[in-house]
């Protein structure tokens, strides 16, 4: 395979797996072309063209040619300068490394990932929110994540790839896609009715039984293990955590336990004062399970590929569902 069906494939996974329907992001796309054909030729020169066919910025190729063939990659959660050195370091002792890929977001993917979050409007929708509500709910969290993420030196990591020659790229959203829609068909077809058969589920999952061996296992943050359910959402895609102001509305939705990455006190103390359950599965786990199952596909569609892993991340394959 090569760096350029590595980042297609990246957008079809996320695609697959998109809670948002297919007409609305192909609206998107339509969109994003229309704003490009307004700009002057200047303007044009520094529009990112990927949104004409990519609606997740978060994932992109940050580093290298799209025709650079791909047998093994250095894989892991964030692959920050450390990670791009030991990739230089794996290579001089001799072993195989033509990609570093990451989950979370670097370089100019980084920069802009909390456009992403929109789409959390539309997950709330499905729920029963209305549309305006959602998104009035998420404009000022959007624009608090904006604010965070402007200061960052974000390009570091992809600077050091660049003075290194190591291709480099990240697949964020799309994965986190994966692993959501893994869960909560999961769920959905399980439909545990205590808490605690919600987390003894997690734990037959081997990311979340290695997360537990190294004590950052799934947990129960609110609720007790003997509490009934209700509905479950699993929250983990959209970007990063949203607005608190989301609880209210998530239980007049009918929802009653959260399944999540993580969560920010803010949001925990929202989700007591509305009375719905808690379950952290784990980020790093959950990341883990999610980039697995994007690998599995990727090999299911091009074949063999050496993955060595490292920064939260060990490889367990699976048969792609």
């Amino acid at each position: 395979m090569t760096l350029g069906d590595v980042y297609n494939f990246a957008i079809e996974w996320g695609l697959r797996h998109d809670p948002r329907d297919k007409k609305f992001i192909e609206s998107l796309f339509r969109k994003q072309r229309s704003e490009y054909d307004k700009l002057s030729e200047k303007q044009k020169k520094l529009f990112d063209e990927e949104r004409f066919v990519n609606p997740y910025t978060d994932t992109r190729i940050l580093f290298g040619e799209r025709e650079k063939k791909v047998r093994s990659i250095l894989a892991g959660i964030d692959m920050e300068i450390g990670e791009v050195v030991l990739a230089d370091r794996l290579r001089s002792s001799g072993k195989s490394i033509d990609l570093i890929l990451a989950h979370h977001p670097e370089g100019r993917a980084m920069a802009n990932f909390y456009e992403v979050m929109e789409m959390q409007a539309d997950i709330l929708n499905k729920l029963g929110v209305p549309i305006n509500a959602a998104e009035g709910m998420l404009e000022e969290r959007i624009k608090e994540v904006e604010r965070r993420v402007l200061p960052l030196n974000h390009t570091r990591a992809v600077d050091a790839a660049r003075l290194l020659g190591i291709p480099f790229a990240c697949v964020h959203t799309p994965a986190d896609n994966g692993v959501t829609q893994f869960l909560q068909k999961q769920f959905d077809k399980r439909k545990p009715m205590f808490l605690s058969e919600t987390l003894d589920f997690l734990f037959e999952l081997p990311e979340y039984q290695q997360a537990a061996s190294s004590n950052a296992g799934p947990r129960l943050l609110h609720g007790s293990p003997t509490n009934r359910t209700g509905k479950i959402f699993v929250d983990m895609t959209g970007g990063t955590g949203g607005s608190k102001e989301a609880f209210e509305k998530l239980v007049q939705a009918g929802v009653g336990t959260i399944v999540g990455m993580h969560i920010g006190e803010d949001h925990l103390k929202e989700a007591k004062k509305h009375h719905v359950n808690v379950v952290i599965a784990g980020h790093m786990a959950s990341d883990a399970l999610g980039l697995n199952l994007f690998l599995d596909g990727l090999i299911k569609k091009y074949g063999p590929l050496e993955v060595c892993a490292c920064s939260g991340f060990t490889r367990i394959s699976r048969k792609p569902t």
